[in-house]
């Protein structure tokens, strides 16, 4: 039997709470401990019940979802931390990401993606919702000339994410540039190029770009 991954929520919004929680619950090794109303009672709360995952509302009341995630960071509380928002606006995103949460998630996707996030966040992996997801790529990378911009690539063996990774690889980004970018680190992006050569059984990075190549992911 698995461990169980114990989960907080604080969200200032009742139902919002409850339907994550019964959501949550459908899952075997998912276990609701706990639940904040408000940012001035998250640290309190969460000490008392010790999860694995925090999801947390960005504006919470009292003190906002930037703030907690600032108390919780000094006070060196181990939970990993999801947020949630009504916006995806990119600088908030990033000033998050930089304060170590590891994941993000719009409230209107929340529903669809928040079981996947859990479980990603978890195992030690950065989680975006596509809509996310999605924008801090076409930010990042629209300017690029060798970009093919209108195909994308439906591989059953490969993530979004790793689709990605191996068009910035064949762009010659650098590690350390994609992982900025992406606001990963750069080990998660290097994690992501190997397991991508390993599914598609190929050596080095002149490998991935003969497949962004092929698959018209750059323009040659």
């Amino acid at each position: 039997m698995k461990d169980k991954i114990r989960i907080h929520l604080a969200d200032d919004h009742q139902v919002l709470i409850d339907g994550l929680s019964n959501l949550l619950q459908t899952v075997e090794n998912f276990e609701v401990v706990g639940k904040s109303y408000d940012g001035n009672t998250v640290y309190d709360d969460i000490t008392l019940n010790n999860p694995n995952i925090l999801i947390l509302d960005i504006s919470m009341p009292k003190k906002d979802g930037i703030e907690v995630v600032k108390e919780l960071q000094q006070k060196n509380v181990p939970c990993k931390i999801i947020i949630l928002s009504s916006y995806d606006d990119l600088k908030i995103i990033k000033e998050v990401m930089k304060l170590g949460v590891k994941g993000y998630l719009t409230k209107k996707c929340a529903g669809e993606n928040i079981i996947e996030a859990v479980e990603a966040v978890y195992q030690g992996q950065e989680y975006y919702c596509d809509a996310v997801r999605e924008k801090i790529f076409n930010i990042f990378s629209h300017n690029n000339p060798k970009l093919n911009k209108n195909i994308k690539v439906d591989n059953p063996i490969l993530s979004a994410r790793e689709i990605e990774i191996i068009t910035l690889i064949a762009l010659e980004y650098s590690g350390k540039e994609i992982g900025e970018q992406l606001f990963i680190s750069t080990n998660t992006v290097e994690t992501h190029r190997k397991n991508i050569m390993k599914k598609l059984q190929i050596k080095g990075s002149i490998g991935l770009v003969k497949y962004a190549l092929k698959n018209n992911l750059i323009n040659s």
